[in-house]
């Protein structure tokens, strides 16, 4: 597809192109089909992490800024802001997400300041607006082209069992919501990664009910309310694409957990999963694709052809793949 790509991770289709951002913060376009074709540059918003992107249905894109910076300093200036761009021209700022989020604080916050923000997955939504996961906050946004912010929905930590290393014993992990994207119908996904300590097996996809405010995603009651568990069992996800006939791609960073130990010189490999619906609005079963061959996922895509794209890795050289 496109290679020779450092520090690749959002992905977007856009009909037979796709858009996809790199590690310095710039975001590009290039046609789906065919290697290095096409490329053209979107604009580049402010760098130290590759940002999330999506592409709405005219065309226009938005990239996410996250946190930036080191942990508990002040962020960088256009961290954790929503931009959109224009070819050609300077990004336009559309809300400042972090700015929201100290008047917004997490409820449920287990660590550090309720007040943190680190933005990390957008999508678009057919009306204008766009949908924000915050994987600090643990919530999700929704953001008008004014700048105006909701909170959609906000998720709750799950009780998980610590591996062997770190004493075996129950505690509370908060959810970080790295992930959003909008199913065939119409409803939001909402992806974890997992806090620690980052329990393999233990990250959930939440549907939440379109136009919803200040939901909760309780893993203690997952079918109440207008948030749901839709599936389980997944570890460390980064990323959500949907696609036709209410399949799902997810994105797994490390099968083995972010916070797994990897062995000297040995790749971290990740997941990339194609989930199909089941019955009564419940994850049915679910495909690996490219089993094995992916080293440290951290976007994908899915257009309308049903062809899957997948960034891999996020740190260092890389590509965006055709999977499917």
């Amino acid at each position: 597809m496109v290679t020779g790509l450092n520090g690749p991770r959002g992905v977007a289709a856009n009909g037979s192109k796709i858009v996809y951002s790199l590690g310095d913060g710039s975001v590009y376009e290039a046609w789906a089909y065919g290697t290095n074709k096409g490329i053209k540059k979107l604009g580049t918003v402010p760098g130290g992490f590759p940002p999330a992107v999506d592409t709405d249905r005219w065309g226009t894109t938005y990239a996410l800024t996250g946190a930036g910076g080191e942990p508990g300093q002040p962020l960088p200036p256009g961290s954790a802001t929503l931009f959109k761009l224009r070819p050609g021209k300077s990004p336009v700022k559309v809300a400042d997400i972090a700015k929201y989020q100290l008047k917004d604080p997490d409820p449920y916050n287990l660590a550090d300041e309720p007040t943190e923000s680190n933005p990390f997955g957008v999508a678009t939504l057919r009306d204008g607006t766009v949908l924000v996961s915050d994987a600090a906050n643990n919530d999700l946004l929704r953001v008008w082209p004014n700048g105006k912010i909701k909170t959609v929905a906000r998720l709750k930590p799950r009780v998980v069992k610590a591996p062997a290393e770190f004493g075996g014993q129950l505690m509370p992990a908060e959810a970080v919501a790295t992930s959003v994207t909008v199913g065939s119908d119409g409803y939001y996904y909402v992806g974890e990664l997992r806090g620690f300590p980052a329990t393999a097996g233990t990250s959930e996809i939440w549907r939440i009910k379109p136009g919803s405010v200040n939901a909760v995603c309780d893993p203690l009651k997952p079918n109440k309310g207008s948030c749901q568990r839709y599936a389980d069992g997944y570890t460390s996800i980064v990323d959500l694409a949907a696609g036709p006939h209410g399949t799902i791609a997810v994105v797994e960073l490390a099968k083995a957990t972010w916070l797994a130990a990897e062995p000297p010189g040995t790749p971290a490999i990740g997941s990339l999963f194609l989930q199909y619906p089941g019955k009564h609005h419940k994850a049915g079963y679910k495909k690996e694709l490219a089993k094995g061959k992916l080293v440290l996922p951290a976007g994908a895509a899915i257009n309308r052809y049903g062809d899957v794209f997948v960034s891999s890795p996020l740190f260092g050289p890389g590509a965006i793949y055709r999977i499917k």
